[in-house]
C-alpha cells in the first residue's frame, strides 16, 4: 500500500505547466527565405502566432515525467506492506526469579516455548535469557539476572517495559511475568495493545521494620512498619533503654534490635536477625530528644499562629514522640529545631548562624505583596485545591529549591540550604486574605513532611542506601482492578491484562531514493535527447 507522507507536496505537479509553456513559446525559428516583396511577411507572421502546437512531443514528456518524479519524492512516498507475524514472546523480569510462585507457571512458559516462543529478559533491551538461567530459576537468579536486577530502579517502571516490548516486538503476542509489588509499575499507565498476557506474581512474604525511635529519660518510643501484600500499616512500642551497647531489644512482631552506643556518635537501633519469612529494615538512629518547634509571631500575624500552631499539632500525630510546640510574643533564643519566624522583621543573625548548626527556619512572604491568582500544585489527587491570592513581588531565588508550585510551575515554597540546617521561604502567607491553604485539610500532611521527612515513596526516586531499603521493603500488591480488564482466556488467578487478538504490524519501505535515482536517469536521458536535437539544428541546411 502506497503513502505519502508530505501529500501537500503534490502542489509541485504545478511544475507541469513550466515545460508545456516553453514548448509552446520557444519555436524553432524559421529557414530564412529570400522573396521578391515584403507585404506577405505580416500576414505570416500573424498566422504563425495563432498556430501554437506542440513540437518534439517526446521531449516534452520527458521533462514532465521528470518534473513528476520530482514532485512525488518531495511527498516522501513509502510502501507499507504487513510485517510477517513471528511466534510471540516471553518477557521474563529479573525479580521474579527465584520466587516460589514462577513453579506453577513454568509449564505453561515451557509449552509457550515448544510452540516457538522467545524468552527474553523484560529490561533494557529485551536481551535473550540462557538456558541455564531457566533451568536454575528455582534456585534464583545466578547468572546476568543479578546485574540485570541490580539497582533501587531496575525494575521499578515495569507497565513502561511492557508497553516498550509492545512497539518493539508488534505483530507478536507477549506473555509477561512480572512481581505484583506495586512499587513495580511506577509512572503512567497508557493503555496497551491487544495480544498481551501479563502474569503478576505475588512475593508471598512480609515486611516489618522500625520506622524511627525517639528516647526520652530512659524509654525508647518506637514506630513500626510492617507491609503486606494488602497494606502497609504502623504502630507505636515502647521499650526501656538498653544499659550497655550491643544489648538486644525484643519487640513483638518485629526482629530483635540490637543496641550500639558509639561515643561521639548517635545511639543507633540495628536489626538483629530478620524474622522467618520476614524483610528488614536498615539501621536506625535514635533521636535524643523529641523535636522541639518555636513560633514567633507579631502582632499582625496573631491569626496565622494560630492557623499553624493548629496544623502543626495535627501534624505531631506523626511522631513517635509528639513534639514540643511553643509560641511566643517575644523573638525566641536559639536551641529549637524548628523556628516558624511570622513577622516582616529581618530574622535574626543568631537564627542564622544557628541554621548553620542544622535548625530549619521558616519565613512567609513580606507585606503587602502583589495580587495574584494560581493554585497550589496538588501533591494527591484527592487533596482540596489550595487559592494564592496574592505573593511576595521577588519570587525564589536562583539558589532556592522549589518545593510547592502553582500551575504556573512558580514556587510557593522554596528552601535554601545553609550549613547543616535551611532557610523555608513561603511565597505567600496563611492569612485568608492571601491564600486558603490555612484551611485546607492537607496542611498539617505538608508540614509532616517537612518536619519529619518520610522514606522515598515508590513514586520518588531513592536518593540515599537508607531511602532504597525502606522503599524495597513495600510490598503492597497491585490490585488488578486497576489495569484493563482482561479480554480473551487468562492464563491463571493473576493474569492482569490477557487477549487473544494481535493487531497486525506494518513496515515501511522509503521509496524516495529510487524516485531521486529515476529522476537522475531521466535528467540524463533529456539531456542526451536535447543534445542530439541542438546538433540535428545545426547541421540542417538550410
Amino acid at each position: 500500500m502506497l503513502t505519502l507522507l508530505t501529500p501537500s507536496a503534490l502542489l509541485a505537479l504545478l511544475g507541469l505547466l513550466v515545460p508545456v509553456a516553453i514548448h509552446l513559446w520557444n519555436r524553432r525559428p524559421g529557414r530564412e527565405v529570400p522573396v521578391g516583396s515584403l507585404r506577405w511577411l505580416a500576414a505570416g507572421a500573424n498566422r504563425r502566432l495563432r498556430n501554437l502546437r506542440l513540437e518534439q512531443l517526446g521531449l516534452l514528456l520527458l521533462r514532465a515525467a521528470l518534473l513528476a518524479v520530482l514532485a512525488l519524492a518531495l511527498a516522501g512516498p513509502v510502501w507499507q506492506s504487513a510485517r510477517p507475524r513471528g511466534r510471540g514472546q516471553v518477557l521474563l523480569s529479573p525479580e521474579v526469579l527465584g520466587n516460589p510462585a514462577l513453579a506453577t507457571l513454568r509449564p505453561t512458559v515451557d509449552s509457550l516455548r515448544r510452540r516457538g516462543y522467545g524468552l527474553r529478559w523484560l529490561t533494557t533491551g529485551f536481551p535473550k535469557m540462557s538456558e541455564a538461567a531457566w533451568r536454575a530459576q528455582a534456585a534464583g537468579p545466578r547468572d546476568s539476572a543479578r546485574l540485570l536486577s541490580a539497582g533501587p530502579r531496575a525494575g521499578s517502571f515495569g507497565w513502561a517495559r511492557v508497553q516498550q516490548a509492545a512497539d518493539a516486538f508488534a505483530g507478536q503476542p507477549l506473555y509477561v511475568l512480572t512481581p505484583a509489588a506495586l512499587r513495580s509499575v511506577q509512572g503512567p499507565h497508557p493503555a496497551l495493545r491487544s495480544g498481551i498476557t501479563w502474569q503478576t506474581l505475588p512475593s508471598l512474604s512480609s515486611a516489618a521494620w522500625l520506622q524511627d525511635a525517639t528516647q526520652r529519660g530512659d524509654s525508647l518510643y518506637l514506630t513500626i512498619g510492617r507491609s503486606t501484600e494488602l497494606q502497609t500499616t504502623f504502630r507505636r512500642a515502647a521499650a526501656g533503654v538498653p544499659r550497655s551497647s550491643g544489648e538486644k531489644i525484643r519487640v513483638p512482631g518485629l526482629a530483635p534490635l540490637r543496641y550500639q552506643a558509639t561515643a561521639g556518635k548517635p545511639a543507633a537501633l540495628v536489626p538483629a536477625r530478620p524474622a522467618d519469612g520476614e524483610r528488614v529494615g536498615p539501621a536506625t538512629t535514635i533521636a535524643a530528644a523529641p523535636l522541639v518547634i518555636e513560633l514567633y509571631a507579631a502582632p499582625g500575624y496573631a491569626a496565622e499562629a494560630r492557623y499553624l500552631k493548629a496544623a502543626l499539632r495535627a501534624a505531631a500525630v506523626g511522631f513517635a514522640v509528639a513534639p514540643t510546640i511553643r509560641l511566643s510574643a517575644v523573638p525566641p533564643r536559639p536551641g529549637a529545631d524548628w523556628l516558624f519566624w511570622l513577622t516582616d522583621e529581618p530574622l535574626p543573625e543568631e537564627w542564622r548562624v544557628a541554621a548553620q548548626n542544622g535548625a530549619q527556619v521558616w519565613q512567609e512572604a513580606a507585606a503587602p505583596g502583589v495580587a495574584d491568582d494560581a493554585r497550589l500544585v496538588p501533591e494527591l489527587a484527592t487533596e482540596a485545591p489550595v487559592h494564592i491570592l496574592r505573593r511576595d513581588g521577588e519570587g525564589a531565588a536562583p539558589a532556592d529549591q522549589p518545593l510547592w508550585r502553582d500551575g504556573r510551575g512558580r514556587a510557593v515554597l522554596s528552601v535554601r540550604p545553609l550549613g547543616q540546617g535551611a532557610l523555608y521561604r513561603l511565597h505567600t502567607r496563611l492569612n485568608p486574605g492571601w491564600s486558603d491553604l490555612a484551611d485546607n485539610p492537607a496542611l498539617p500532611a505538608r508540614l509532616l513532611a517537612l518536619l519529619r521527612p518520610a522514606p522515598v515513596d515508590v513514586q520518588v526516586a531513592a536518593t540515599s542506601a537508607t531511602d532504597q531499603a525502606l522503599a524495597a521493603l513495600d510490598q503492597r500488591a497491585l490490585d488488578p482492578a486497576q489495569l484493563p480488564a482482561a479480554r480473551g482466556s487468562e492464563a491463571g488467578p493473576r493474569a492482569a491484562l490477557a487477549t487473544t487478538s494481535v493487531p497486525t504490524a506494518f513496515q515501511a519501505a522509503d521509496l524516495r531514493p529510487w524516485l531521486v535515482l529515476a529522476a537522475g536517469l531521466l535528467f540524463a536521458l533529456e539531456r542526451l535527447l536535447a543534445f542530439r536535437r541542438e546538433k540535428r539544428a545545426i547541421i540542417t541546411p538550410l
